[in-house]
């Protein structure tokens, strides 16, 4: 399981604050490897106050956009969080080296 990134020290993950709007959003990114992107992205969906997550390759290219609003995290994540982890897991499976931006609330 990869660490979170609250632990000083984490090599494999950064963050800065943006404002968005009127809203101030923390932005986190995290380097992991293909066979442990669906683990984190469960972890993130579980912690919640999630905006919308991007899963980047190694050159920085966006492979896929996943908007996340606070019912869908807080409420039905088993069927309509589904399709979703199919096509992360996929995209797990074929690329070694990606980058996960995280958009948070701050």
């Amino acid at each position: 399981m990869t660490e979170p990134s609250d632990r000083i020290g984490d090599p494999s993950a950064s963050e800065h604050t943006e404002s968005v709007g009127s809203h101030n959003v923390r932005v986190e990114e995290f380097k992991v490897s293909g066979d442990t992107l669906l683990e984190k992205i469960q972890e993130l969906f579980h912690e919640g106050n999630i905006r919308r997550i991007l899963i980047k390759n190694q050159n920085g290219k966006t492979l896929l956009e996943i908007p996340l609003t606070a019912g869908l995290i807080g409420g039905a994540l088993g069927v309509a969080i589904f399709p979703i982890l199919a096509a992360v897991a996929a995209i797990g499976a074929l690329v070694a080296r990606l980058t996960l931006v995280v958009e948070k609330e701050a």
